[in-house]
């Protein structure tokens, strides 16, 4: 494996862009590895009562991050098969000289290595990550946030569907590891909401979901937290009104990243409704029946811990995905593998880009990256002017499909 990876088949290998790397000077992708992940790591040994073993490990590998040169897993566990072949390029190299998304992803990796996630032992299977989750969990944060959006719908069934869509991507603000959260739900945020909002395809959406007859939906989930939540309240909305007759979540089997949602985060989430007010706790009950009814499944699979792309995924999660009518791919991470965290020109059509994705989909992300497809030259020129670091901020979002 190579610093750039083979293409989707309907794109020239000529013209495919070349990855993101940590190694450009002054680029976020540079920034994130000597910055911002360093801080990430510190301030989890900070925080976490981590035994004195695990404290080691973890300063070890701090170490190894800010000043020396990539190593190979240590564990035996059973997803060496992947990851052995395709660290392989990069062992002996400096974090600040690699493909970034491959960086991130192995960074996160190997936390659960030095936490001692895999072995037995008081560590085993702990999140690294659930005192920062249980903070969002607490009746004030994610379950009020919900309760708001929720208690304040509109009337009409598409203009629910919309409203929902919408506070569904600006959940995705709310990225543990990087909280712009900011503004969800009020009637001031609203106005901003549509200013920030680069590309909204809700409407195509909209329409292509009225079309569809016992539709099979998938949600392809972000963070944990208000995100999460969001995500259940356009599930159970869109099951509520049989806009879906079943719904999958797809999430992540491990910790991955600071915050992405695992299965048992749906149920913690479900709780934790349960302490927001009426609307809060009226989902948590529908949220029940749905799981209880088997129209609302809970799925995981070892890609979406790795650091391949959506153009790369295996035979089998290839097959499953293509047997839905519509996929909700949601977050700033997701993004980056669909179009495969590559240089490409920012006006480069979304769906062109995405023609290789096996069902209709659409994907719902705040930038938080160097990276974007499907804007106007005359956008970019806009906000370039108001804002240099408008890619990376985390107030502006997209919502774009490729449908057909």
């Amino acid at each position: 494996m190579t610093d750039y990876y083979i293409p989707p088949s309907h794109i020239d290998p000529d013209t495919f862009p070349r990855l993101l790397l940590t190694s450009e000077p002054g680029s976020f992708a540079h920034r994130t590895l000597k910055n911002r992940v360093p801080r990430i790591l510190r301030k989890l040994i900070d925080d976490s009562p981590f035994p004195a073993d695990v404290q080691r490990d973890m300063e070890n590998f701090y170490e190894e991050l800010t000043q020396g040169v990539v190593q190979n897993l240590r564990e035996d566990t059973p997803d060496r098969a992947f990851w052995d072949p395709t660290n392989e390029p990069y062992i002996g190299r400096s974090w600040l000289d690699v493909p970034w998304f491959w960086a991130e992803a192995y960074f996160y990796r190997r936390i659960l290595q030095e936490s001692h996630y895999f072995q037995p032992g008081p560590m085993w299977n702990y999140d690294p990550n659930t005192s920062i989750k249980q903070q969002e969990w607490a009746a004030p944060a994610a379950p009020a946030t919900v309760d708001a959006i929720l208690s304040d719908l509109p009337e009409g069934i598409g203009d629910r569907f919309e409203r929902l869509v919408h506070a569904n991507l600006w959940g995705n603000r709310v990225d543990l590891s990087y909280n712009v959260g900011g503004h969800l739900g009020n009637q001031a945020s609203k106005h901003d909401e549509q200013e920030n909002l680069l590309a909204d395809d809700t409407p195509q959406v909209w329409e292509y979901v009225q079309g569809l007859s016992r539709p099979q939906v998938a949600i392809l989930c972000d963070n944990a937290g208000t995100e999460l939540l969001m995500d259940l309240a356009l599930a159970a909305f869109m099951l509520d009104e049989t806009l879906a007759d079943t719904i999958t979540l797809h999430l992540k089997a491990q910790p991955y990243f600071v915050s992405d949602a695992m299965p048992k985060d749906v149920f913690e989430g479900i709780i934790a409704l349960q302490s927001g007010g009426e609307a809060a706790v009226d989902l948590a009950r529908r949220l029940r029946d749905h799981i209880g009814s088997g129209r609302l499944h809970l799925f995981s699979h070892w890609f979406y811990t790795s650091s391949l792309f959506y153009y790369q995924l295996p035979a089998d999660l290839r097959d499953i995905l293509s047997t839905m009518d519509l996929v909700l791919v949601k977050g700033d991470a997701n993004y980056r593998r669909l179009h495969g965290d590559a240089h490409w020109p920012f006006t480069t059509p979304f769906a062109h880009v995405l023609a290789y994705f096996p069902a209709p989909m659409v994907a719902l992300r705040t930038l938080k990256g160097q990276h974007v497809l499907g804007l106007q030259s005359e956008q970019i020129e806009r906000l370039n002017a108001e804002d240099e670091e408008w890619m990376v901020i985390g107030q502006r979002g997209v919502i774009q499909s490729r449908l057909t």
